[in-house]
Protein backbone atom coordinates (compact mmCIF):
# COMPACT_ATOMS: atom_id res chain seq x y z
CA UNK A 1 0.00 0.00 0.00
CA UNK A 2 2.92 2.36 0.60
CA UNK A 3 3.27 4.85 -2.20
CA UNK A 4 -0.13 4.01 -3.73
CA UNK A 5 -1.43 7.14 -5.54
CA UNK A 6 -3.90 9.09 -3.47
CA UNK A 7 -3.47 7.06 -0.29
CA UNK A 8 -1.63 9.79 1.58
CA UNK A 9 -4.34 12.31 0.60
CA UNK A 10 -7.12 9.93 1.63
CA UNK A 11 -5.56 9.35 5.05
CA UNK A 12 -4.93 13.07 5.51
CA UNK A 13 -8.58 13.81 4.78
CA UNK A 14 -9.64 11.03 7.15
CA UNK A 15 -7.73 12.73 9.96
CA UNK A 16 -9.02 16.17 8.96
CA UNK A 17 -12.58 14.81 9.18
CA UNK A 18 -11.90 13.94 12.83
CA UNK A 19 -12.14 17.68 13.56
CA UNK A 20 -15.90 17.47 12.97
CA UNK A 21 -16.16 15.85 16.42
CA UNK A 22 -15.14 19.18 17.92
CA UNK A 23 -17.83 21.30 16.25
CA UNK A 24 -20.53 21.90 18.84
CA UNK A 25 -24.14 22.39 17.80
CA UNK A 26 -26.82 24.30 19.71
CA UNK A 27 -29.19 21.43 20.40
CA UNK A 28 -28.64 18.97 23.21
CA UNK A 29 -28.60 15.20 23.27
CA UNK A 30 -31.96 13.54 23.93
CA UNK A 31 -31.02 13.09 27.60
CA UNK A 32 -30.17 16.79 27.91
CA UNK A 33 -26.73 16.20 29.41
CA UNK A 34 -24.66 18.12 26.85
CA UNK A 35 -24.70 19.67 23.41
CA UNK A 36 -24.39 17.46 20.37
CA UNK A 37 -21.42 17.76 18.03
CA UNK A 38 -21.67 17.76 14.24
CA UNK A 39 -20.02 14.37 13.79
CA UNK A 40 -22.64 12.82 16.06
CA UNK A 41 -25.36 14.61 14.13
CA UNK A 42 -24.05 13.29 10.79
CA UNK A 43 -23.82 9.73 12.11
CA UNK A 44 -27.35 10.00 13.49
CA UNK A 45 -28.62 11.12 10.08
CA UNK A 46 -26.99 8.09 8.45
CA UNK A 47 -28.89 5.86 10.88
CA UNK A 48 -32.09 7.86 10.32
CA UNK A 49 -31.76 7.42 6.56
CA UNK A 50 -31.60 3.65 6.96
CA UNK A 51 -34.53 3.34 9.35
CA UNK A 52 -36.81 5.96 7.77
CA UNK A 53 -36.29 5.12 4.09
CA UNK A 54 -39.38 2.84 4.03
CA UNK A 55 -41.53 5.83 5.03
CA UNK A 56 -40.23 8.20 2.34
CA UNK A 57 -42.80 9.61 -0.07
CA UNK A 58 -40.46 9.12 -3.05
CA UNK A 59 -38.29 6.15 -4.03
CA UNK A 60 -34.72 6.84 -2.94
CA UNK A 61 -31.34 5.25 -3.43
CA UNK A 62 -30.43 4.40 0.15
CA UNK A 63 -26.67 4.23 -0.44
CA UNK A 64 -26.68 7.72 -1.92
CA UNK A 65 -28.85 9.05 0.91
CA UNK A 66 -26.59 7.60 3.62
CA UNK A 67 -23.46 8.92 1.91
CA UNK A 68 -25.07 12.34 1.54
CA UNK A 69 -26.08 12.37 5.20
CA UNK A 70 -22.51 11.62 6.26
CA UNK A 71 -20.97 14.23 3.93
CA UNK A 72 -23.48 17.10 4.13
CA UNK A 73 -21.99 18.86 7.18
CA UNK A 74 -18.26 18.18 6.72
CA UNK A 75 -17.92 21.83 5.69
CA UNK A 76 -18.59 22.81 9.31
CA UNK A 77 -14.97 21.88 10.08
CA UNK A 78 -14.08 25.27 8.57
CA UNK A 79 -17.40 27.11 8.45
CA UNK A 80 -18.68 26.20 11.92
CA UNK A 81 -22.27 25.37 12.75
CA UNK A 82 -24.79 28.05 11.85
CA UNK A 83 -27.71 27.99 14.25
CA UNK A 84 -30.81 26.92 12.35
CA UNK A 85 -32.86 29.89 13.57
CA UNK A 86 -30.17 32.53 13.00
CA UNK A 87 -31.84 34.15 10.00
CA UNK A 88 -29.79 37.34 10.26
CA UNK A 89 -26.03 37.27 10.86
CA UNK A 90 -25.30 33.57 10.45
CA UNK A 91 -27.51 33.00 7.44
CA UNK A 92 -26.09 36.03 5.65
CA UNK A 93 -22.60 34.55 5.43
CA UNK A 94 -23.40 30.82 5.56
CA UNK A 95 -23.24 30.11 1.83
CA UNK A 96 -19.93 31.91 1.31
CA UNK A 97 -18.33 30.27 4.36
CA UNK A 98 -19.53 26.81 3.39
CA UNK A 99 -18.56 27.09 -0.30
CA UNK A 100 -15.01 28.04 0.72
CA UNK A 101 -14.92 25.15 3.18
CA UNK A 102 -16.14 22.71 0.53
CA UNK A 103 -13.44 23.89 -1.86
CA UNK A 104 -10.69 23.34 0.69
CA UNK A 105 -11.88 20.17 2.39
CA UNK A 106 -12.99 18.16 -0.62
CA UNK A 107 -9.90 19.42 -2.42
CA UNK A 108 -7.78 17.49 0.10
CA UNK A 109 -9.04 14.19 -1.28
CA UNK A 110 -7.84 12.30 -4.34
CA UNK A 111 -9.61 13.89 -7.32
CA UNK A 112 -12.25 11.23 -8.01
CA UNK A 113 -13.26 10.84 -4.37
CA UNK A 114 -13.17 14.57 -3.80
CA UNK A 115 -15.48 15.12 -6.76
CA UNK A 116 -17.89 12.46 -5.45
CA UNK A 117 -18.03 14.13 -2.04
CA UNK A 118 -18.46 17.56 -3.63
CA UNK A 119 -21.22 16.30 -5.91
CA UNK A 120 -23.09 14.85 -2.92
CA UNK A 121 -22.70 18.10 -0.99
CA UNK A 122 -23.84 20.21 -3.94
CA UNK A 123 -26.82 17.91 -4.54
CA UNK A 124 -27.88 18.27 -0.92
CA UNK A 125 -27.52 22.05 -1.07
CA UNK A 126 -29.59 22.25 -4.28
CA UNK A 127 -32.28 19.93 -2.90
CA UNK A 128 -33.30 18.90 -6.40
CA UNK A 129 -33.34 15.09 -6.08
CA UNK A 130 -35.41 12.64 -4.06
CA UNK A 131 -32.33 11.77 -1.99
CA UNK A 132 -31.52 15.42 -1.25
CA UNK A 133 -35.11 16.15 -0.23
CA UNK A 134 -35.12 13.06 2.00
CA UNK A 135 -31.81 13.94 3.68
CA UNK A 136 -32.99 17.53 4.15
CA UNK A 137 -36.12 16.16 5.83
CA UNK A 138 -34.18 14.01 8.29
CA UNK A 139 -31.71 16.87 8.83
CA UNK A 140 -34.65 18.99 9.99
CA UNK A 141 -36.27 16.12 11.87
CA UNK A 142 -33.30 15.09 14.02
CA UNK A 143 -32.79 18.31 16.03
CA UNK A 144 -36.55 18.75 16.32
CA UNK A 145 -36.90 15.30 17.89
CA UNK A 146 -33.92 15.86 20.18
CA UNK A 147 -35.37 19.16 21.38
CA UNK A 148 -38.73 17.54 22.08
CA UNK A 149 -37.08 14.62 23.89
CA UNK A 150 -35.02 16.77 26.26
CA UNK A 151 -37.67 19.34 27.14
CA UNK A 152 -37.09 21.98 24.44
CA UNK A 153 -34.41 23.82 26.43
CA UNK A 154 -32.57 25.08 23.33
CA UNK A 155 -35.76 26.50 21.86
CA UNK A 156 -36.59 28.21 25.15
CA UNK A 157 -33.04 29.53 25.54
CA UNK A 158 -33.24 31.22 22.15
CA UNK A 159 -36.91 32.22 22.27
CA UNK A 160 -37.98 29.85 19.48
CA UNK A 161 -41.75 29.46 19.19
CA UNK A 162 -43.97 26.69 17.85
CA UNK A 163 -44.64 28.65 14.66
CA UNK A 164 -40.90 29.10 14.05
CA UNK A 165 -40.31 25.37 14.51
CA UNK A 166 -43.06 24.58 12.00
CA UNK A 167 -41.86 27.21 9.50
CA UNK A 168 -38.29 25.90 9.67
CA UNK A 169 -39.05 22.19 9.50
CA UNK A 170 -42.59 21.45 8.41
CA UNK A 171 -42.44 21.82 4.64
CA UNK A 172 -39.31 19.66 4.37
CA UNK A 173 -40.42 16.85 6.65
CA UNK A 174 -44.03 16.77 5.51
CA UNK A 175 -43.06 16.56 1.83
CA UNK A 176 -40.64 13.64 2.19
CA UNK A 177 -41.92 11.94 5.35
CA UNK A 178 -45.62 12.83 5.71
CA UNK A 179 -46.45 10.19 8.35
CA UNK A 180 -43.39 11.17 10.38
CA UNK A 181 -44.46 14.82 10.24
CA UNK A 182 -47.91 13.92 11.59
CA UNK A 183 -46.25 12.15 14.52
CA UNK A 184 -43.71 14.86 15.42
CA UNK A 185 -46.28 17.64 14.98
CA UNK A 186 -48.46 15.89 17.56
CA UNK A 187 -45.41 15.74 19.87
CA UNK A 188 -44.75 19.44 19.29
CA UNK A 189 -48.35 20.26 20.12
CA UNK A 190 -48.17 18.19 23.30
CA UNK A 191 -44.96 19.98 24.34
CA UNK A 192 -46.62 23.31 23.63
CA UNK A 193 -49.63 22.42 25.78
CA UNK A 194 -47.23 21.31 28.53
CA UNK A 195 -45.61 24.77 28.49
CA UNK A 196 -42.27 23.59 27.09
CA UNK A 197 -42.66 25.46 23.79
CA UNK A 198 -43.85 29.03 23.24
CA UNK A 199 -47.24 28.71 21.50
CA UNK A 200 -46.78 31.90 19.44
Amino acid sequence: MEGEPGLEAALAFFMEADRLKGIERRNRLADGTRRENTAEHSWHLGIAAMVLAPFASEPIDLGTAVAMALVHDIVEIDAGDTFAYDVADGAATKQVREEAAADRLFGLLPAETGQRFRDLWDEYERGDTAEARFVMAIDRLAPMMLNLAEGSSTWREHGISRSQVIARNGRHIEKSLPDVWTTVLAQLDAATLAGQVDPA
